[in-house]
């Protein structure tokens, strides 16, 4: 395992990481679930967004969320699993849908969506669409927020939702779009969250779209233990690192850092719900 980066200035005002992975993020890094709270908190990551996968990640971060406060949970098989789940893809989506309703600490369904970039069958895409539009459902039936994982599948992305109508609170997460696919989606209603991925030189159109969107609309998450921001790129990433990526997106909105996350803070309780922590 790589060395964890060092701490960074904590936040003059706490603020919520909107998309997380408490479990692989111990696989990455060694830090327990305890240990990555805690670091959160210590430089005002007061909240986090624990996120599912698959069926054995799902039952992890609804554990996770009913041991600390600060933790909610998201359920899902990703579209990348779905894809490849072969005669398994039934139990599966039994196995998530199973979940739901079993406690209040479950605020979202994902990630689910479209993922073109590494699943190139016709079959495997077909699998996709069908399990992305079981997860919007029940987005709907249990009024839960949706988490959409898109990569390189924008219009047809939009295609599917659209066709299977939007619940009413959805994130768009670790935003991989530009400043056209951002109005579409925020023309929908959707809120764009941003991940390290935002502070990486090339990333041009990625920071157009996050100039543009509202500050009602926009979220910050770490996506951990992937996509750590600048200036630790290329180490592990774990919520404690929040903090370089929200006053990169302050300094490129022209806003005040505490502001910002005082505004991110809102928006995820806005998506999410309320929670302690």
């Amino acid at each position: 395992m790589s060395e964890l980066p060092a701490a960074p200035e904590p936040l003059g005002v706490p603020t919520t990481d909107a998309h997380t992975h408490l479990t692989t993020t111990l696989d990455t890094t060694g830090l327990s679930a305890a240990d990555a709270v805690a670091r959160a908190a210590a430089v005002g990551v007061r909240r986090l967004v624990d996120v599912g996968y698959d069926v054995a990640s799902s039952q992890a971060v609804v554990a996770h969320a009913e041991e600390f406060a600060a933790v909610v949970a998201t359920v899902a098989i990703h579209p990348t699993d779905a894809a490849q789940l072969g005669d398994d893809f039934d139990e599966a989506l039994r196995g998530i849908e199973a979940l739901l309703g079993t406690t209040d600490r479950i605020r979202g369904v994902g990630e689910t969506g479209l993922d073109f970039h590494w699943i190139k069958d016709n079959e495997g895409r077909a699998r996709q669409r069908d399990a992305f539009a079981a997860h919007i459902g029940w987005a709907k039936a249990h009024d839960l927020a949706l988490v959409i994982h898109d990569r390189d599948a924008h219009a047809d992305l939009l295609d599917v939702i659209d066709a299977e109508g939007w619940p009413e609170r959805v994130q768009m997460h670790c935003f991989s779009g530009d400043a056209e696919f951002a109005r579409a989606c925020l023309d929908r209603g959707a809120y764009l969250s941003f991940p390290g991925t935002v502070t990486f030189k090339a990333n041009h159109e990625l920071r157009d779209a996050a100039r543009l969107t509202p500050r009602d609309r926009i979220l910050v998450e770490t996506d951990a233990p992937y996509l750590t921001p600048v200036p630790v790129r290329g180490r592990p990433n774990a919520s404690y690192l929040l903090p370089h990526t929200v006053r990169f997106l302050a300094e490129i909105r022209d806003e005040d850092p505490d502001d910002l996350a005082a505004v991110l803070d809102a928006n995820a309780t806005a998506l999410f719900g309320d929670w302690n922590g």
